[in-house]
């Protein structure tokens, strides 16, 4: 018996089961109404040994908007404000207004993912989730056919303490993948 009890307890000291890492994640991602930072996105090209990076700042309000501005090495900037998805250049020059789409489906991704809305869309994602030192860690596998053609999976990376997203990995079909860190992360500021 006393054995029994010493496994028990050895269990539960091992940390949070899968399912409470992505609830947890889940809960902290629902208190989330806006998200603003900086963001370095580097682009890993599998037919080259040169990564590409860009910086910039995002900033999100839940539950449809998105500004993804882009500061170096060009400036663009991509906006998602409900189903409209736009893009200004570095001149300032405004594309046409795309609604919904691929470009709207990326934007919602991207919106989401840094969010960690994402966890809870079965119909979207199949969710795994651990428990490392200082972060959570959840893969996300689409469903969807649409993402599929794109994507073999999502990797989301949370800060365990401020519990916010603070990695995204995209990692595409072709190989090639894409890993954003966000850092100087506010939430809920105006």
């Amino acid at each position: 018996m006393i054995g029994y009890w010493l496994l028990v307890i050895a269990l539960s000291a091992q940390g949070l089961s899968e399912q409470d890492i992505i609830q947890k994640m889940a809960s902290a991602a629902e208190r989330i109404k806006t998200v603003q930072c900086n963001f370095t996105q580097t682009k890993h090209l599998k037919m080259m040994s040169k990564e590409m990076v860009s910086k910039g700042k995002m900033f999100c309000k839940q539950p449809d908007k998105l500004r993804w501005e882009y500061t170096t090495p060009r400036s663009s900037t991509f906006i998602l404000d409900g189903t409209n998805v736009k893009t200004l250049s570095n001149s300032g020059k405004e594309s046409p207004s795309l609604r919904g789409g691929l470009a709207g489906s990326i934007a919602r991704l991207i919106m989401n993912s840094v969010a960690g809305k994402c966890l809870t869309d079965s119909n979207s994602f199949q969710v795994t989730a651990k428990e490392m030192p200082t972060e959570y860690v959840a893969t996300l596998l689409p469903q969807k056919k649409e993402m599929k053609r794109l994507y073999t999976k999502l990797v989301l990376h949370f800060d365990i303490k401020q519990s916010t997203v603070t990695e995204v990995e995209l990692c595409e079909k072709n190989g090639d993948r894409t890993v954003i860190e966000l850092y100087d992360i506010r939430i809920n500021e105006d």
